[in-house]
C-alpha cells in the first residue's frame, strides 16, 4: 500500500515539476515577447512567474525536503564557533609570512639547480 501511494506522490511530483518548468519558460518566453513594454514591467512580470515556479516546486517532497535541508544548515550555522577579529589578522598574517617564506627558499632552490646545470653544460661545451 506505501509503494502505491509513494508512486502516486511520485507521479504527481513530476506533473507540479514539470508545471513549474513550464511556468518558467512562459516567463522567459514573454520577457522577450513583450520587448516593447518597459523593461521594469517585463522584469517584474519574470519576477513573479518565477516566484510562481518556486512555489510549485516547494510543494513537491524535493523541495520539502530541500527546504528541511536548509532549515538544517541553518541551524548548523548557527552552532559555528566563529573566530575573533584578532584571531583572523594573526592567522592571516601567518599564512602570508609563510607563503613569502616558502617563496624565498623555493627562488633559492631554483638558483641552486639553475646553477647546477649551467655548470653540468658547460663542462661538456
Amino acid at each position: 500500500m506505501a509503494t502505491k501511494t509513494e508512486a502516486q506522490g511520485s507521479f504527481f511530483d513530476t506533473i507540479k515539476l514539470l508545471t513549474a518548468l513550464v511556468v518558467l519558460v512562459a516567463g522567459i518566453v514573454g520577457f522577450y515577447y513583450f520587448e516593447e513594454q518597459s523593461l521594469l514591467y517585463r522584469v517584474l512580470g519574470l519576477l513573479a512567474m518565477v516566484g510562481v515556479a518556486i512555489g510549485v516546486t516547494l510543494t513537491t517532497a524535493k523541495g520539502k525536503g530541500l527546504v528541511g535541508f536548509l532549515g538544517l544548515s541553518r541551524t548548523e550555522v548557527r552552532k559555528m564557533v566563529w573566530p575573533t577579529r584578532a584571531e583572523t589578522i594573526q592567522t592571516t598574517l601567518i599564512v602570508f609570512i609563510l607563503v613569502v617564506i616558502l617563496a624565498i627558499f623555493l627562488w633559492f632552490v631554483d638558483m641552486l639547480l639553475g646553477a647546477g646545470v649551467k655548470a653540468l653544460l658547460s663542462v661538456g661545451g
